[in-house]
C-alpha cells in the first residue's frame, strides 16, 4: 500500500487514479474527505496487485506534482529489520524499570 500526501484538497478519484494506474491495476483507492468542507484531506492511500508496480509509483511520483501541488509517495507501512526495535509492544529494556523494591 502506497500513501500519497500533498493531496489538492479538490482532487478527484479519477485524478488520483489517472496518475496511479500508469503503473499497474489499482486495487484499492482510499481518498479521505473532510466532513465540514467535502474536500480531501491531503492525503491518499493506494494499493496495487504487485509490489514492483508499487515500487514503480513510488520512484516515479515522489516529489512530482499533481493538480500543482508537489506529492510525496512511500511506502504506507515500512518493516523494520535487523537491530534498534524496542521488541514486544516497546517495553524492552524498561520492564526492571518499574519494580517495587
Amino acid at each position: 500500500i502506497v500513501f500519497v500526501t500533498g493531496v489538492h484538497e479538490e482532487a478527484q478519484e479519477d485524478d488520483i487514479l489517472d496518475a496511479f494506474s500508469e503503473f499497474g491495476q489499482v486495487k484499492n483507492l482510499h481518498v479521505n474527505l473532510d466532513r465540514r468542507t467535502g474536500f480531501v484531506m491531503g492525503y491518499a492511500l493506494i494499493e496495487y496487485d504487485e509490489k514492483e508496480e508499487a515500487q514503480d509509483a513510488i520512484n516515479t511520483l515522489h516529489g512530482k506534482e499533481l493538480l500543482g501541488k508537489t506529492i510525496g509517495v512511500d511506502w504506507a507501512f515500512v518493516k523494520h529489520t535487523g537491530g534498534g526495535g524496542t521488541g514486544s509492544g516497546g517495553l524492552r529494556g524498561r520492564r526492571g524499570s518499574h519494580r517495587k523494591r
